[in-house]
């Protein structure tokens, strides 16, 4: 009970790391979002300002520079007052070069000299521009400023002033929409990533029912079609699995079956004639001959079907290590002529060993090397009738020397030969045995960098190629 509550609590971790990245990713996309909105709402509506001050602050100074320049600017302000106001609403100044306002449309002169930024920049002959609060109560402004000229010389400097309130208020009110809008999406982005994780953990619930349902022993439970995506794809190879471990249970079961009975003919034999030989006394050297010939060929049988075993243990628990040496594989080659030639002249069929002098050397584990060799022949011999062909063929070939052991027996068809070299997999034919042979083969090959390939036309007979690296001369 508590390891399904561990489950449960791990499956609603997942979902909730999930919802927490849907929503993070869609806070800080609404965020950044909104900050953009905001910032580009607050520059276009001060820059909007700016310009209408711009334009009018220069109307007023081109038009003073036009008009009014002869007359020095303290007469001007005392006859002409009202052309410096009279393109705007805001509120305007004259400064005087040392900073001293000599004009306030307000009818407040301050006694301090200005000296702000947008006054030194107009000094200099261009717009200056400041923006912020000029005491802790009042709402902020902007003060735009611009030289007044007379014969190319600058004599005074305009400054309009206009307050930010109304534009600040605007701003907040366009900035409340938008956060709305944002909190909006966030609510509904929320809602939308629940829907998401749980599209997303169900099918991982079943993939997890389904894997706890096969880890019991129900092999045959089976994931539904999902959507075509990974998860849909992880479902197939789910199933395919699944399809593969029943195949191999089933390929193991008939393995376990077949060597049983393999194992029990040669022990029913021993036993029998142990029986016989031991309750007839008096029997003659002829059938007692017969009868321990008969337990020896039998107990040698045994001890090959439990070495090979031994041999595939080992190979699947990496036990199995190589012993190699530098061999001229020549000798070998004619070993194994002359260890298969009396099978071959007693079952009567025609076996012949071809060669080239002068095959380059190769570094193998001779005693393997001889295993998968005569491990070979035995199933050419064993798959070939009377009168038939069995050929052990080496050549050299680029850097490999090929061993091609071929027959014309009966042949391999389309459906078992893809699966020959599988671990417990036994063909159809009668006479196949515990499908190790060929597993062992093809294992002792690739641990020395070779390849092992099967060839075969059912009714035709099947050729097997060896490939093993060479050590050039």
């Amino acid at each position: 009970m508590e390891d399904k509550e561990n489950k449960k609590e791990q499956f609603k971790s997942i979902k909730r790391r999930m919802l927490v990245n849907f929503m993070l990713v869609i806070f800080i996309s609404v965020v950044a979002f909104e900050t953009l909105l905001i910032s580009f709402t607050r520059y276009y509506f001060y820059n909007n300002a700016e310009g209408i001050l711009t334009n009018q602050i220069k109307l007023s100074a081109d038009f003073y520079n036009r008009y009014f320049s002869n007359t020095s600017l303290q007469d001007n302000i005392i006859d002409n007052i009202d052309i410096f106001w009279k393109q705007t609403t805001a509120q305007v100044e004259i400064i005087d070069l040392n900073g001293k306002v000599l004009m306030d449309s307000t009818g407040v002169i301050p006694d301090k000299k200005e000296d702000g930024a947008d006054f030194q920049a107009a000094l200099k002959g261009g717009k200056g521009k400041w923006i912020g609060k000029s005491n802790y109560d009042s709402p902020r402004t902007m003060a735009i400023s611009y030289p007044l000229m007379s014969n190319n010389n600058i004599v005074g400097v305009l400054r309009f002033t206009t307050s930010l309130e109304e534009i600040d208020k605007t701003i907040n009110m366009i900035n409340s929409i938008f956060l709305f809008i944002g909190l909006t999406v966030i609510i509904i982005g929320g809602i939308v990533s629940i829907f998401l994780s749980y599209s997303i953990i169900h099918p991982v619930k079943e993939l997890k029912k389904a894997a706890e349902e096969m880890a019991s022993g129900n092999l045959k439970i089976r994931v539904k079609e999902m959507r075509n995506d990974e998860l849909g794809r992880l479902g197939n190879t789910f199933n395919y699995m699944a399809d593969e471990i029943q195949k191999r249970e089933t390929i193991k079961n008939e393995f376990i079956s077949s060597v049983s009975h393999e194992l029990r003919t040669p022990l029913t034999a021993i036993k029998g004639w142990a029986i016989t030989l031991n309750s007839d006394a008096g029997a003659d050297k002829d059938i007692l001959k017969d009868g321990l010939k008969i337990i020896e060929n039998e107990s040698e049988r045994l001890t090959g079907m439990v070495e090979e075993l031994l041999d595939f243990s080992k190979f699947i628990s990496g036990r199995v290590s190589l012993h190699k040496e530098l061999v001229q594989i020549e000798n070998t080659i004619e070993y194994i002529e002359k260890y298969m030639k009396p099978r071959a002249e007693r079952e009567k069929i025609n076996f012949e060993v071809k060669f080239k002098e002068g095959l380059p050397l190769v570094e193998v584990d001779l005693s393997r090397i001889k295993q998968v060799l005569i491990n070979l022949l035995d199933n050419a011999f064993k798959f070939t009738d009377k009168e038939g062909k069995v050929s052990l063929e080496v050549i050299e070939k680029g850097k490999y020397i090929i061993f091609s052991v071929k027959d014309n027996g009966c042949g391999i068809s389309t459906e078992d030969l893809p699966r020959v070299k599988d671990k417990f997999y036994k063909g159809k034919n009668s006479k196949s045995q515990n499908g190790l042979g060929l597993s062992i083969c093809d294992e002792i090959i690739s641990m020395h960098k070779g390849e092992l390939t099967i060839e075969s036309e059912l009714g035709v007979g099947t050729t097997v190629l060896v490939k093993i690296p060479v050590i050039k001369k």
